[in-house]
């Protein structure tokens, strides 16, 4: 059982591994030009497993020591993993221990597999979630590493290679677009950003877009109820 979940799990991260390897080979150069050994981003993309954070924490480890700060910081940059861990209530019941790992594993490319691809039958849908978010995590680990120890002998500017990531979430969009009927929710969630975006500026849009998008899916939701 769990490895005909691991077999139907591979093909959907497969686009995510190349995103996660190109950018945590940059993070792990990033880590060695700042003076740390490849131990630290090894170890933060193992046990902290939050790309946009992880990239912050670099200065915050090389500034004064400012907890209520870094905190703060630490829940703008990933508060719409409030809205994730709320659309996946559902998704989630009934998994057992495995819920654990799946919600310390929820990143943006975990949820978007689990949230919309629906695992073959006869394939637990429990151990397939935690298939997707492990081997997500697997890349993330292995690129960070990876790139911790070759900034040991390789030096090159990478600015502008964190793009491979928009790049992917385009990618998605377009695959789901094309998978489904029903386009309303990608144009909600396009609309609610582009309005918000247009509203409070590129710093300040991600939390008002999130919850315009859970407030127009919620309405929506029950007028079909009704």
């Amino acid at each position: 059982m769990k490895r005909k979940a691991f077999r139907s799990a591979l093909p959907h991260t497969l686009p995510i591994c190349v995103g996660f390897l190109f950018l945590g080979i940059s993070y792990g150069f990033l880590m060695r030009s700042k003076g740390f050994s490849f131990v630290y981003p090894m170890l933060m993309s193992l046990f902290i497993f939050a790309g946009s954070m992880e990239f912050v924490t670099v200065e915050l480890l090389l500034s004064a020591f400012h907890p209520l700060h870094a905190f703060l910081l630490t829940l703008m940059v990933n508060a719409r993993h409030l809205f994730y861990g709320i659309s996946m209530l559902e998704k989630y019941k009934g998994v057992g221990l495995k819920k654990l790992y799946l919600i310390f594993g929820m990143c943006d490319e975990s949820f978007t597999v689990n949230c919309t691809a629906e695992p073959p039958e006869g394939v637990d849908r429990g151990w397939f979630m935690l298939f997707v978010t492990a081997l997500n995590q697997a890349y993330w680990v292995a690129g960070a590493t990876l790139g911790g120890l070759a900034g040991y002998v390789i030096h090159f500017d990478t600015t502008g290679i964190e793009f491979v990531m928009t790049a992917l979430f385009v990618v998605m969009l377009l695959n789901q677009w094309e998978d489904r009927r029903d386009h309303r929710p990608a144009l909600i969630g396009l609309g609610a950003s582009a309005l918000c975006l247009a509203l409070f500026g590129s710093g300040g849009f991600i939390l008002p877009a999130m919850a315009l998008i859970l407030l127009c899916f919620t309405l929506t939701g029950r007028e079909a109820a009704a």
